[in-house]
């Protein structure tokens, strides 16, 4: 048998778990402040056409640019170097797997996927993650990751192999969220899933903030400003979009 004595305790960095980012969300939340959150993949731009994306961010009113991709085949770290020497905005990182990470990124959401039953993107991933964040220079903000159905078969639900939440059953979010937030995770994720048909609901939004207390971020089939300020009214205090600015449903420009 090992002894006490034989355990080699490995020494890590501290982790950022309280960080300058977290903080910034809080207090734009305790300000009503609407935030918007810019989703970009590494899989669908170059690293000149990330670059002059990021220009404009930066020119926008935008508040947090999110990296990150559900099977991810670009270049991590390239990406956030592009983007981060053209704005000044937060980078955070939207994992889809536990080899999305990157030291360069300012603070990463660990995602856990609680709408699901798959241990491996509940707990298993980041299991596997926890020893390399321990020794980065990295903000970790635990998130509590709910996915709902959309209207379609997304890439989430998919490479998860987890069923959404069905669009009409907002009680069952409303559980879900109140779990994750009773668990400590830190804010609630709403996700219809990228190139969703339908966003989440209204109804769904304004349940699951009328019974949380932490950032609630709504994300998915978002193509339109009226569409968006519907979700902030409903209560989201941080819209996520991605595909209409590539779309170009959207234009960045929009939101100065």
């Amino acid at each position: 048998m090992l002894s006490h004595k034989s355990i080699i305790i490995p020494i890590f960095a501290p982790m950022i778990l309280n960080g300058p980012t977290y903080k910034a969300i809080l207090h734009n939340c305790l300000q009503h402040k609407r935030q918007l959150a810019v989703l970009i993949d590494p899989d669908k731009q170059s690293a000149s056409e990330t670059a002059a994306f990021a220009r404009k961010i930066e020119a926008s009113s935008a508040d947090y640019v999110f990296v990150g991709s559900s099977y991810m085949l670009g270049n991590l770290d390239k990406c956030i170097e592009a983007i981060k020497d053209n704005t000044q905005k937060p980078v955070i990182i939207f994992p889809g797997h536990a080899s999305h990470i990157s030291e360069k990124a300012d603070a990463i959401l660990l995602l856990s996927l609680i709408s699901g039953r798959n241990p491996e993107f509940l707990i298993g991933n980041h299991v596997v993650a926890a020893a390399l964040l321990m020794q980065m220079d990295i903000e970790v903000i635990s998130t509590g990751y709910i996915l709902v159905d959309g209207g379609r078969t997304t890439s989430v639900e998919y490479v998860s192999n987890t069923r959404p939440i069905p669009a009409d059953k907002p009680e069952l979010a409303v559980a879900t969220a109140v779990a994750g937030e009773m668990l400590g995770l830190k804010m609630t994720y709403l996700e219809a899933g990228s190139g969703a048909l339908n966003p989440v609901t209204d109804k769904m939004v304004a349940a699951v903030r009328k019974t949380t207390k932490t950032p609630l971020i709504v994300g998915g089939g978002l193509r339109n400003i009226e569409t968006i300020n519907q979700k902030y009214e409903a209560g989201a205090d941080i819209v996520v979009v991605g595909n209409a600015f590539e779309n170009k449903e959207l234009q960045i420009n929009q939101f100065k």
